[in-house]
């Protein structure tokens, strides 16, 4: 394995459900710093960088003793924020993380920032998780994606794809919401338009297949935990306070 791979967390402080989220606290910590310190235990990245465009959460990053990179406040996306934050940098492959995802599967994020790193033709990855129940499928919430036999991404949808005219042929998958990214795909995928498909579904990442940017894809049986309200916060702190169970029962 060769080449340089670095993590970048994009973290905002305007959130329409959650406004100040990345500070919200728990078991003392703000949220921003559970998931940098669940990033730090990644073994395949040289550097972990917050990526933000709030002083308040600059202060909080330097607070703990991370880094921080201030960016501009009119990103539309996390991934632009990511982009602005790595150009210019000597780096082949950027692992954009989410700001309000603390528990990740970093075994699988690892497994796939190897395989990037030692095949230079794969422009972007991320991971999916098998979708449990016909109730998670339906969710539109719950973001879906169907693979081809190589392990790249055919479609991303809010419906429940595929649909299952013959059941029992394929497993359901679930997105999981991080991405891996070759330094040069990154600032192309940065410098595209949004697409019709991405517009209609309100997936960024439809922006890339839209384009022809291949995007592997790796399994893993753990799901995450992400928080987009108070409560999924609370859900957060019961998870820690459990010790940080096992996540193959939580589904997407």
């Amino acid at each position: 394995m060769t080449g340089r791979a670095i993590a970048v967390i994009p973290a905002r402080f305007a959130s329409i459900r959650f406004p100040g989220k990345a500070l919200a606290e728990v078991d003392g910590r703000p949220l921003i710093w559970h998931v940098w310190e669940r990033t730090c235990q990644l073994q395949t990245v040289e550097r972990v960088v917050v990526a933000t465009d709030d002083g308040r959460i600059a202060s909080a990053v330097r607070g703990f003793g991370g880094d921080v990179v201030m960016t501009s406040p009119e990103h539309q996306s996390g991934t632009d924020r990511v982009a602005e934050a790595v150009r210019g940098q000597p780096v082949d492959v950027v692992v954009n993380l989410q700001g309000d995802e603390p528990v990740f599967d970093v075994k699988a994020v690892d497994q796939l920032v190897r395989l990037m790193l030692e095949d230079p033709s794969i422009p972007m990855g991320t991971l999916a998780h098998p979708i449990r129940s016909p109730a998670e499928h339906a969710d539109p919430n719950r973001v879906k994606v169907v693979v081809d036999p190589a392990g790249f991404a055919l479609y991303f949808s809010r419906a429940p794809v595929p649909f299952a005219r013959r059941p029992g042929l394929t497993t359901p998958l679930c997105h999981l919401g991080l991405y891996v990214f070759r330094s040069e795909a990154l600032q192309r995928f940065a410098s595209l338009p949004p697409t019709p498909l991405e517009l209609t579904e309100a997936l960024e990442q439809l922006r890339a297949l839209e384009h022809g940017i291949r995007i592997r894809v790796v399994l893993t049986p753990l799901a995450s935990v992400g928080v987009n309200t108070p409560a999924d916060l609370a859900e957060f702190a019961d998870h820690l306070r459990a010790g940080g169970p096992d996540l193959r029962d939580r589904g997407c």
